[in-house]
């Protein structure tokens, strides 16, 4: 999962100023499909009708179950919350006793008997505004949209399991409005149109729940594209409510990204079909808010703001997607028992969020400036950018500990440094690598080997698997996993920039229009409703330059006027800039209107950053070389 939760990082201005089933048994007579179906046309209020029909039951007793947690998550998502109507009907047409059991779970009596369930199932997009990102309501790309026009169907939202037969074959119909477009990569067994045409009802089969699970669907108002990368067949799906962006439009940005990872993976085995489905959200009071992705194993879910510029879009699929994607790699190919197991209503989690996540992350970094898609002083700054953030958590926990009580106290309040110091724990590890092989081995031949060791249906033991990396590799990396991934001492990177020939020191770095380091250089003023910049502003070139002092008040932003009540949709749009629009901005100086009508340059702020060490040796920069360029 990948998460650019845009608005969280605004919401302080307003305030300061998986357990194993492997032996499950059956309670089927005859192991038959179960039978489920999503009626899309008789939405009411938001809410669409699911049937289960699980075959024939032995026992009198049997328990249904929503997912708690998903996978590719680390927080509780409790789709049980989102059922209403819950009914268990025998073959007769009778309400059978239902007990409900806890949030997501039902357990069902005279189970002989039951023929079927019926339940309609509540969205979470319109939740949001209530609940709050993290809080009550899933993260955007793991949730479910029901609106007239569109419906992104993760089917852990819609589609439960009973606890016994998450094995189980699935047959799943899914009924839509004929003009709809409808995509997903889960198997196609065929479609029968209505008789009166208005309807086409599909239906999809799947091996296993998992399988329900792991294939998410969109339908209705979109518009698709499919090309191919290499031997790869990419299927984009945009949801675009105001058509401001379209499939068309990103599918050179995709392609491009794509065929670069396809280049640097190389011979790790890929999937045939990679599906990627982009809601674009309205910025209403009911859309998400939750930005970023989510991954599965073939296809990703991602929620974007619709209001983003084509260029600031592009950079974020790219930055995002790529994310996504480099999960083929692990937990694809190489996950623990926890992923390969996993139980949505107890999980257990890996120690190992520093691979599955962090390792991930640093190749869609790297791999920008090994294939010429960014500038090496970029993926600098990138890399300092996030050594910078993981200083802003706790730096000093251990990161095997909190992968595992990652739903805990304290440990979740950390979970977001897995894209910070999980990424420069893989940096690390790859220059070690290089160091310790004369440049010609690093982490992605690591995750080669172990690739092809285990493989998608083979997981590793989560307790060994550190002792199984250092025996292939190098003891130098004994050493730093007890001392910075199971201990808990924070790592000195510029002893790893030096063995390139880098160091930590002061430098120009490229300015957002409204952060600086990550924290917001405006601040709020509750009693008197204004948003004002601080002095933090006066360290952007681009502001200073404007002649922007501290506590100057924001009146409007480009017409709109700046309110408390405001504040996050329009200091995202400020975040959203690039240089080269026409902007203008009203300001109140000590009761003088001043106005600011400019066109935006990029912007510079000077700080800590990577710079090539003033003695760097030929042999450093050939290391660093091979650490760039692979």
């Amino acid at each position: 999962m990948n998460t650019k939760t845009f608005a969280a990082l605004f919401a302080g201005i307003l305030l300061a100023s998986c357990s194993s089933t492997k032996n499950a048994k059956n309670d089927l007579a005859v192991s038959l499909p179960i039978e489920t179906a999503i009626n899309l046309t008789g939405i009411e209020n938001d809410k669409a009708p699911v049937t289960i029909n699980p075959g024939r039951f032995t026992v009198e007793t049997v328990t249904y179950r929503l997912p708690k947690v998903v996978q590719g998550t680390y927080s509780v998502s409790d789709f049980g919350k989102y059922i209403d109507g819950f009914k268990a009907i025998d073959y007769k047409g009778n309400e059978l006793p239902v007990n409900k059991v806890d949030t997501n779970t039902w357990s069902i009596s005279n189970a002989k008997e039951l023929d079927k369930i019926t339940y309609l199932v509540n969205d979470t997009y319109d939740i949001e505004v209530n609940g709050g990102i993290g809080k009550e309501a899933p993260f955007s790309p793991s949730g479910t949209n029901i609106e007239p026009n569109n419906y992104v169907l993760n089917l852990h939202g819609f589609i439960g399991y009973f606890d016994s037969l998450k094995k189980n074959q699935y047959k799943l119909d899914v009924t839509a409005p004929a003009d709809f477009v409808r995509t997903s990569a889960l198997q196609n067994v065929g479609s029968k149109t209505s008789e009166d045409g208005k309807s086409v009802t599909t239906s999809y089969f799947a091996t296993r729940y998992f399988d329900i699970t792991d294939n998410p669907m969109m339908y209705g108002n979109l518009d698709v594209e499919e090309f191919k990368v290499g031997d790869i067949k990419i299927v984009l799906s945009v949801y675009s409510p105001n058509k401001v962006h379209s499939a068309k439009s990103l599918k050179e940005t995709i392609f491009k990204m794509m065929e670069a990872q396809k280049a640097y993976l190389g011979d790790i085995n890929a999937t045939p079909r990679y599906d990627i489905y982009l809601y674009l959200s309205e910025g209403k009071e009911d859309s998400p808010k939750g930005f970023g992705a989510l991954e599965h194993h073939t296809s990703t879910v991602v929620v974007m703001p619709e209001s983003m510029p084509k260029e600031a879009l592009d950079e974020s699929m790219t930055d995002v997607v790529s994310h996504e994607f480099f999960h083929i790699v692990t937990p694809l190919s190489v996950h623990s028992e926890d992923v390969h197991y996993f139980d949505y209503h107890n999980p257990t989690f890996s120690k190992h969020l520093w691979m599955y996540e962090g390792v991930t992350e640093y190749f869609a970094t790297l791999f920008q400036v090994d294939q010429g898609l960014v500038s090496e002083s970029d993926f600098y700054n990138r890399i300092m950018d996030k050594i910078q953030r993981s200083k802003q958590m706790n730096d000093a926990m251990s990161f095997t500990i909190m992968s595992e009580n990652v739903l805990k106290d304290p440990y979740k309040d950390e979970y977001l440094n897995v894209y910070q110091k999980g990424a420069l724990i893989g940096m690390c590890i790859d220059i070690l690598m290089r160091e310790e092989s004369n440049g010609e081995r690093g982490i992605l031949s690591l995750m080669k080997e172990l690739s092809n060791k285990y493989g998608k249906n083979k997981p590793f033991e989560d307790d060994k698997l550190i002792d199984e990396i250092v025996a292939m590799t190098y003891p130098s990396l004994r050493g730093f996993f007890d001392t910075h991934v199971v201990g808990d001492t924070p790592i000195d990177y510029n002893k790893f920039f030096e063995k390139v020939g880098l160091e930590i020191g002061e430098g120009k770095l490229e300015a957002n229009y409204i952060l600086m380091n990550g924290v917001p250089i405006v601040s709020g003023d509750p009693q008197k409703g204004t948003i004002f910049f601080t002095d933090m502003a006066l360290k952007n070139s681009f502001w200073e330059e404007q002649g922007v002092k501290a506590n100057d008040v924001i009146k409007s932003v480009d017409g709109e006027a700046l309110t408390m009540q405001n504040a996050n949709d329009v200091l995202q749009q400020v975040f959203m800039w690039q240089p080269g629009r026409d902007i203008e901005v009203t300001l109140d100086r000590a009761g003088e209107e001043v106005v600011i009508k400019t066109t935006t340059t990029q912007g510079y702020v000077t700080g800590k950053a990577i710079v090539e060490k003033a003695d760097a040796t030929d042999a450093q920069k050939t290391l660093r070389e091979a650490w760039l360029k692979g």
